[in-house]
């Protein structure tokens, strides 16, 4: 009866341990398709850290500080990596509009496309929150990133143009 037990036991910890591993290796597979070099040599990942360093003069510290407010709702192990993200987009948005300094036009705008669409919800949640009116910028939560369409993010720039 206890080799039986310790037999079960084992073959359910071993099943565990496979399920764990194909997670972790999904996780770190993504991760490596996003570092993978486009057309143009670049990653997804390189442009986001382009962007983040070129526009990083255009930030001040209350546009910090609402971009950190924004993606408070992230759970802590993905706040980081979601912060990048939407820093990235929001400083694509700028650079691409020639301002001096980033306002809130630019923060939404790059905030609504980086964020996946199945988090729309949440999002809309947190400016209601903050009394952030996003209305004016419902046309571009079609243009948001979505797991079923492959396409960067840093590939919706007409679509944002034509917007503002």
């Amino acid at each position: 009866m206890t080799d039986t037990l310790f037999m079960w036991g084992i073959t359910l910890w071993m099943f565990i341990m496979v399920g764990a591993l194909f997670i972790g290796g999904f996780f770190m597979f993504r991760k490596f398709l996003r570092r993978m070099p486009k057309e143009d040599g670049y990653s997804e990942l390189d442009w986001q850290d382009y962007y983040i360093e070129k526009g990083l003069p255009l930030w001040d510290d209350d546009t910090k500080a609402l971009l950190n407010e924004l993606v408070s709702p992230v759970p802590e192990l993905f706040r980081q990596v979601a912060k990048e993200r939407i820093a990235g987009r929001i400083s694509k948005v700028a650079l691409d509009e020639g301002v001096k300094k980033i306002e809130l036009d630019q923060i939404m705008k790059g905030y609504i496309i980086a964020t996946p669409k199945k988090d729309h919800r949440f999002m809309k949640k947190k400016l209601d929150q903050l009394e952030i009116d996003y209305t004016p910028y419902e046309a571009l939560f079609q243009y948001a990133d979505d797991e079923k369409e492959k396409f960067s993010i840093f590939e919706q720039t007409e679509k944002v143009k034509q917007l503002g």
